[in-house]
């Protein structure tokens, strides 16, 4: 996942959902803590460009499934100021992983992959 300056916020979520179709990724002016969610009031238009929110040249990211959610929002967070919470399909919603944030990026896709068959049962 490659991000620069330029960049839209919504360039990255649609990199990141490129890979992992039942998960996607929002943005936050605050960080959250370990097994809690991120509120809705302090979400990033997904319009805005990287450079509007952190001080980033450019960089990529290697998206890896054994990864798990913690990992990956902590890198995003640590390494480049971007303060970002996965969320998981889930039949017809999107929820916060917040509570499953062990859990790898490959096993959170699976699981939504597996809720929106049943959705449509």
């Amino acid at each position: 996942m490659k991000i620069s300056r330029e960049l839209k916020l919504e360039n990255i979520q649609q990199q990141f959902q490129s890979v992992f179709p039942h998960l996607k990724i929002e943005f936050y002016s605050r960080p959250h803590k370990t097994g809690e969610g991120s509120e809705v009031k302090t979400q990033i238009s997904n319009l805005k460009k990287v450079g509007q929110i952190c001080d980033l040249d450019e960089v990529e990211i290697p998206l890896n499934g054994e990864m798990t959610v913690k990992e990956f929002e902590s890198i995003m967070e640590e390494n480049f100021g971007l303060h970002v919470q996965v969320f998981r399909k889930s039949a017809n919603l999107w929820l916060q992983t917040a509570a499953t944030d062990g859990w790898t990026l490959d096993k959170q896709e699976g699981k939504g992959g597996r809720s929106e068959k049943f959705a449509e049962k």
